[in-house]
């Protein structure tokens, strides 16, 4: 059974993925509107602390992580994000109320006076962006390819990290010996799951938020 929903322009129908519903290509994962296709980690309407302004979604007030309600594998994530400090972009979350052990997590932050593993553009607690070329206080561009076991990051039109899956073949530890905070090997992970944008306690803004799966 296929659904449709008319939605404004740049709305996009989003439904969970189940029997022969399909999922979207090359569209908006964020309509601009509202928050439709989005839920929080218990499953319920985004209803307190994030707010849509400006045709972006921004957190304001406490309101914990914000999740899409499909789940994807394979695709090219594109966002504008604009932010105040700690925040981060989950992908292929399996279970999105255990996000921090489930879910590897890109790293937003205010620009850092060095690169680490736990600054802007970072694969959080795993690797660390090779350069940091974000703007403070403006709205800087995140492209997160997926696939396979290969995930990139492009900041401003810039490759800035990369890392493959199965080279994290035990859990706590990094391939360069360095510990990490996770507890099964990444190469284990599942290869799909939700995107979430995190509520870390700092005014972010996301906008312009787009996803192409790659088949």
């Amino acid at each position: 059974m296929r659904i449709l929903l008319s939605l404004p322009f740049l709305a996009l129908a989003l439904l969970p993925a189940t029997g022969e519903d399909k999922k979207p290509e090359g569209k908006p994962l964020f309509n601009g509107t509202d928050f439709t296709g989005w839920q929080t980690a218990d499953g319920k309407a985004v209803a307190k602390g994030w707010v849509v302004k400006d045709g972006a979604m921004v957190r304001e007030a406490a309101g914990g992580d914000i999740w899409t309600k499909y789940r994807f594998g394979d695709f090219v994530l594109e966002l504008e994000f604009k932010t105040s400090g700690n925040s981060g972009v989950f992908i292929r979350t399996d279970n999105i109320k255990n996000n921090v052990q489930t879910g590897i997590e890109i790293q937003v932050d205010v620009p850092a006076t060095k690169p680490g593993k736990h600054s802007v553009g970072a694969l959080y607690d795993l690797v660390a962006p090779t350069k940091d070329n974000t703007k403070k206080g403006e709205w800087n561009k995140m492209v997160v390819t997926a696939k396979g076991n290969m995930i990139t990051v492009e900041i401003n039109g810039e490759k800035v990290n990369e890392m493959d899956l199965d080279k994290w073949t035990e859990g706590g530890k990094n391939p360069d010996g360095s510990k990490n905070k996770f507890k099964t090997a990444l190469k284990d992970f599942k290869r799909e799951g939700h995107i979430g944008f995190q509520d870390h306690g700092a005014a972010v803004s996301y906008r312009n938020v787009r996803i192409t799966l790659i088949k």
